[in-house]
């Protein structure tokens, strides 16, 4: 056993600084596949643990199956992050601004959003499970209590002002230092991404958007009757910002729309130079950039993503962001800094939902007001972490040799590559005949691209039914290539 490195000081338990110690050594391959792991009797004087740290350590590691415990041997190692297959290619978009039509694959997809009798790969929000329900019932409940008007009346037009204020403080934490003035509360992060898109474009602009891309985005520029050209996306650091400057200097861009953290469906994130490169090329040019940061608190590192936002000094990224895939989908609770567009989203608001829910707004601001929320959220990413190894895993035992997958760093959701003759819209016709349901590649392109790709949410947490479900997905792919 090579010697390890004593813990340090720093703010985690003492079981994940041990573990985390550990899975660095075998990431490294310093502990590679098989090789036995010290006694826990061992752990504990190594690290000056007690054995209740030493045991909570290997369970944290085992949950990532990462290690393995073989009855009366020990713990050995199981799977290394070096094992898992190549990642996707990066695929162009066909050239020129297309009007987009994705509608009859999408509601074909969707009409199963919320069937629980289905393993459910194709929706990337978090189950109720993960979720702190019993926590926003009594902030709820304290909402109602409170309420001068018992949540009867209309709320301010911009938004709940102590839940703009309780937004604002969250941009501390990517660089953002804005107040309640700044921020515009609406109905998810849908609505956000709408109400800036009307707010700078007209019928018949041009929109950049990333390729692959969340296919809400194309419906919502359908619905406007506007153009998409799109920007190819590398899987780990998203777009290239001197490819958007050669599109703008070919066609008359007039707004971006992008997610810079954990993009969906890639799960890529901007490296914080291209993001900043980003910013000074669409001020340079005086085109909005929208950028959607929903997955941007659920990170897997230490440290939040910074947002092209925190680099934004005249007022030209509009940002959009929600609390439905971290919090409480159903609350509908979404925001935005538009910068220098904030009054012209106000007025966008106020002709058409005039007000957001009032109880729901209060409920949310005393509940991120009393520190529930960055603790709920450890919890999450920890969940979601976890989760995204072990489905790696999975893929890695059950599907074809030559699969390729992304590695996301954050988020919900792998986007996977098979082979040339898969047709994944059929992957997916087939799979619900055995009541899993995944979204394939097809939704993710204005033009029907991808159509051997799929992607595929971890959000369920891993169980015996979740691995017999990607079993048969593996199994149905070799049949199918």
């Amino acid at each position: 056993m090579p010697a390890m490195t004593k813990r340090t000081a720093t703010a985690d338990p003492l079981y994940l600084q041990v573990a985390e110690g550990l899975e660095k050594m075998i990431g490294d391959e310093t502990l590679k596949i098989g090789d036995k792991l010290p006694s826990v009797r061992m752990l504990s004087e190594e690290y000056g643990i007690s054995m209740g740290t030493a045991f909570q350590a290997y369970y944290h590691l085992e949950g990532k199956g990462l290690i393995e415990s073989r009855p009366k041997s020990g713990y050995y190692v199981r799977f290394s992050l070096r094992r898992l297959p190549g990642l996707p290619r990066v695929v162009e978009p066909e050239p020129e601004p297309s009007e987009i039509s994705v509608h009859e694959m999408i509601a074909n997809v969707f009409q199963r959003f919320s069937r629980e009798d289905f393993v459910n790969f194709s929706v990337a929000a978090p189950p109720i499970s993960l979720l702190p329900a019993a926590k926003l019932n009594k902030s709820l409940v304290h909402a109602l209590r409170a309420s001068k008007f018992h949540g009867l009346q209309y709320e301010d037009s911009q938004g709940n002002p102590d839940l703009r204020r309780q937004l604002a403080l969250l941009a501390f934490h990517w660089g953002g230092k804005y107040s309640e003035k700044d921020v515009v509360v609406t109905a998810g992060c849908m609505e956000a991404l709408v109400m800036c898109l009307k707010a700078t474009t007209q019928p018949g602009d041009t929109v950049a958007i990333e390729h692959p891309t969340y296919f809400g985005i194309f419906q919502v520029i359908e619905s406007l009757g506007l153009k998409a050209v799109e920007i190819a996306a590398d899987p780990l650091t998203g777009i290239d910002p001197q490819q958007l400057e050669t599109l703008i200097r070919k066609y008359p861009i007039k707004a971006c729309v992008f997610v810079t953290n954990f993009s969906n469906p890639l799960g890529s994130c901007m490296p914080d130079e291209k993001k900043k490169a980003l910013v000074e090329l669409i001020t340079r040019h005086e085109i909005p950039l929208i950028e959607d940061d929903i997955y941007g608190e659920m990170y897997f590192g230490r440290h939040r993503p910074r947002t092209c936002k925190s680099f934004d000094k005249e007022g030209w990224v509009l940002y959009c962001s929600s609390l439905s895939k971290s919090l409480a989908p159903g609350y509908r609770i979404g925001w935005a800094i538009p910068g220098r567009f904030t009054q012209r989203l106000i007025q966008i608001k106020m002709m058409h939902t005039v007000s957001g829910t009032t109880l729901t707004q209060q409920a949310t601001a005393h509940f991120l007001s009393i520190g529930r929320y960055e603790y709920h959220l450890k919890k999450l990413r920890k969940a979601l972490h976890t989760q995204c190894l072990r489905y790696l895993q999975g893929i890695l035992q059950y599907f074809p040799a030559d699969t390729k997958v992304s590695r996301p760093q954050g988020g919900f959701v792998l986007w996977i590559q098979l082979d040339r003759k898969l047709n994944a819209y059929r992957l997916y016709q087939e799979a619900l005949k055995h009541n899993v349901s995944v979204a394939p590649g097809q939704l993710f392109s204005g033009k029907g691209q991808f159509a051997n790709c799929l992607r595929l949410s971890y959000a369920r947490p891993w169980d015996a039914e979740v691995e017999e479900a990607l079993r048969m997905l593996g199994a149905l792919i070799k049949k199918m290539s």
